[in-house]
């Protein structure tokens, strides 16, 4: 047979001699055919050689390699690499020179083309090949390192071979469309094809990658125009799916989902010799499916790699990933995805709410029955116990603040026992005229655990001269702050999941200035409205402490009384409130 020469004819018409020769193959005597034209002495010819398997089927055929042209990866700290989106010709080259010492088979395909990309990550990984992008001005660079690569064949992949110096192989051209380039590159790597996703985003992203781990599998989307929101259910659903029931090892990479190149060309130059995952650049820590990935066999892991537009908080974020100490229920986010239920009071009196009616293994019991009705809308729910941990006192004390502190020692065995059933724990704290940063300082222990937060009722923190049940209590942004900031030092330092703290309030004058408390990563800050009474007065409490202009920056939380509401809520009518409490509390 004559080679196939893409210089000379016309793409569609390539790709179909092309196929016309693969059916002509297939009913040969012959188990394959390939058809081969070697470049001249003198300088390069266009020609086109195409390997090809008489039968696609699910068997993954290995090309064995003449030299050793694998890496060796030792273990090292996390690198976080300076590789761009918008410069992926480049981000190819620094791909290839880092793990490939040589490379058999050098894999071409052109820069601003995501869906060719797909296939030629696809069909460079299947032959453990290099996969390099060709771009207007990459011509030098490409072929330098084409001559320190020195493959014995080069498949260019819509790419015209003028530009080529001195090829040291021979040179392939596919060309056509990209259903026939999935099928052409899917006989040469023995591969199986399925063509015709739904554009470039991060779902065909994510079954690429897929594909290059596990399956080869040919994938061709078609071309179809894909805009990548971070925040979107399809960046959500592709992070999750990259990393669903894989196992990071070797060289690891972490790639913003909204870096698709770079996701091809790290998956590709890996192979199934490590791990490319997707994930959310903005906060590292958001996927549970990755952190579970990463912590499946963590002594694998030989490096992890973080590229694209992450975060600047990325490498604490990865600290934290590394970590693995996980919230109750697993990941290392509190919210979305997230509700949480409490029984709010103190464990030795009945007096001040629910949670001290009982001993705390039935306390836990009550927990999980009243938190139960709350998944109704399939959102998580999470049992939760709010312990006030400083209780209001009608008295000045010993120590004048009028708040009378439980010892660390009285509350461990119930935070203790919380953690071992999977409850969250929150520490309430009423202040009197103390400061709610030196109240929060005495439970520095039990805050360093992963499942225990923290809730600050500014209706008793007193001001000098002011006595509990005579005054409602305030405090301002600034105090708050300083609570906020010492607490995320902890979480930070520590490298424990995200921590609630929760700020209570019932009317405007509790907090003043409260746009300003500040919202680090390390915490999820809510505001808990604690109106009581009848139904109607708590709507409208909500509705006032919800519609103010800084309403869309905390998450909201909602308290129910067993005796002061008439009647007390159903689970139905929280469920039905705007916004939706990611938190609710039973007093």
């Amino acid at each position: 047979m004559s080679s196939i020469r893409s210089s000379a004819t016309p793409r569609r018409a390539a790709a179909t001699v092309a196929l016309l020769l693969l059916a002509s193959a297939c009913t040969s005597a012959n188990a394959g055919v390939s058809t081969t034209s070697t470049t001249g002495a003198a300088g390069p010819t266009p020609t086109t050689t195409t390997a090809i398997a008489a039968e696609p089927d699910t068997t993954t055929t290995t090309t064995t390699l003449p030299r050793d042209c694998s890496f060796d990866s030792e273990p090292g700290e996390p690198v976080f690499e300076t590789l761009e989106e918008t410069d992926l010709a480049a981000a190819a080259l620094t791909f290839s020179r880092t793990h490939f010492p040589c490379s058999d088979l050098v894999v071409i395909a052109p820069a601003d083309d995501l869906a060719i990309i797909v296939v030629a990550a696809q069909l460079a990984a299947a032959n453990r090949g290099s996969l390099l992008l060709f771009s207007g001005g990459a011509a030098t660079s490409l072929n330098d390192e084409l001559a320190r690569l020195a493959p014995t064949r080069i498949v260019l992949m819509e790419i015209e071979p003028d530009w080529l110096s001195e090829p040291s192989g021979e040179v392939e051209v596919l060309t056509g469309s990209l259903n026939e380039l999935a099928d052409l590159a899917l006989r040469s790597s023995g591969a199986i094809a399925r063509v015709g996703r739904e554009g470039t985003g991060p779902n065909t992203i994510a079954e690429t990658l897929l594909s290059i781990s596990t399956g080869r599998t040919i994938t061709a989307p078609t071309r179809a125009a894909a805009e990548c929101d971070p925040e979107s259910p399809a960046a959500t659903a592709a992070i999750t799916r990259a990393a669903d029931e894989r196992t990071a090892g070797g060289e690891t990479w972490l790639i913003d989902v909204c870096s698709p190149g770079l996701a091809l060309l790290a998956a590709a130059a890996l192979g199934e010799d490590g791990t490319a995952l997707l994930v959310d650049g903005r906060d590292l820590r958001s996927s549970r499916s990755v952190v579970s990935a990463l912590h499946a066999n963590p002594e694998e892991i030989t490096r992890i790699h973080i590229a694209g537009d992450v975060s600047g908080d990325a490498d604490w974020h990865l600290g934290t990933l590394l970590a693995g100490t996980e919230l109750p229920g697993g990941g290392l986010l509190l919210f979305p995805g997230r509700r949480l239920v409490a029984l709010y009071g103190n464990p030795t009196t009945r007096y001040l709410g629910v949670l001290g009616e009982q001993g705390v293994e039935e306390a836990i019991e009550r927990a999980k029955q009243v938190a139960e009705p709350y998944g109704a809308d399939g959102v998580e729910v999470l049992p939760a116990f709010e312990i006030i941990a400083s209780v209001a006192s009608v008295s000045a004390g010993g120590d004048g603040d009028y708040s009378s502190e439980m010892s660390v020692d009285l509350l461990l065995p119930w935070v203790e026992a919380a953690g071992r059933e999977g409850v969250y724990v929150v520490l309430d704290l009423q202040p009197g005229r103390s400061d709610f940063l030196d109240q929060a300082r005495l439970y520095e222990e039990l805050l360093l655990l992963p499942h225990v937060g923290l809730a600050l009722d500014p209706e008793w923190r007193l001001k000098p001269n002011q006595v509990h049940l005579t005054q409602i209590g305030s405090v301002d942004a600034e105090e708050v702050n300083r609570v906020v900031a010492w607490l995320a030092g902890l979480v930070r330092e520590n490298q424990l999941p995200q921590k609630l703290l929760i700020v209570h309030q019932f009317n405007l004058k509790m907090i003043t200035n409260r746009g300003l408390i500040e919202r680090p990563p390390e915490l999820a800050v809510m505001i808990h409205a604690d109106g009581q009474g009848p139904i109607a007065t708590k709507y409208t409490t909500y509705s006032t402490l919800t519609g103010q202009s800084d309403a869309d920056q905390w998450w909201w939380g909602w308290k129910n009384f067993y005796d002061e509401d008439s009647p007390t809520p159903t689970p139905e009518q929280v469920l039905d409130l705007d916004p939706l409490p990611s938190y609710v509390s039973y007093q």
